[in-house]
């Protein structure tokens, strides 16, 4: 891994189109993926599961999740645990995007592609 500080703004990235109303930018550590997602008033919702936890938390906007038989609703600071294994969903509440900031560790394999950016900085590590 280079030992150069190098820094990045989410602003700047190219941002993955997911659905509609869904856009995504990574960024990595050694074994932590943080994932900045861009949540637009009336996007398409996606209930879904995964087999680890993720950590959500909300930096702009209202959000309304969706955790099994649960619903909660946080604004700006707000931070849930999403456990593993339980279906879940996000919908912005209100007129404003949602900027919605999830980490997980270990670092997700599906979402490699979104940090191929960041691929000099642990070349030498996995090599």
């Amino acid at each position: 891994m280079s030992s150069t500080a190098k820094l990045y703004n989410w602003n700047d990235l190219p941002r993955e189109v997911v659905r509609k109303g869904v856009e995504r930018v990574g960024f990595r550590g050694d074994d932590t993926i943080c994932v900045m997602n861009w949540l637009t008033p009336g996007m398409d919702v996606n209930p879904h599961s995964h087999p680890f936890e993720q950590l959500v938390i909300i930096v702009q906007g209202r959000v309304r999740f969706h955790l099994a038989d649960e619903v909660v609703e946080g604004g700006p600071g707000s931070m849930i645990r999403i456990p593993p294994h339980v279906v879940h969903y996000a919908e912005p509440v209100g007129d404003e995007i949602v900027l919605n900031l999830d980490v997980f560790s270990p670092l997700r394999a599906d979402y490699r592609h979104l940090v191929e950016y960041q691929h000099d900085e642990f070349a030498a590590a996995s090599e």
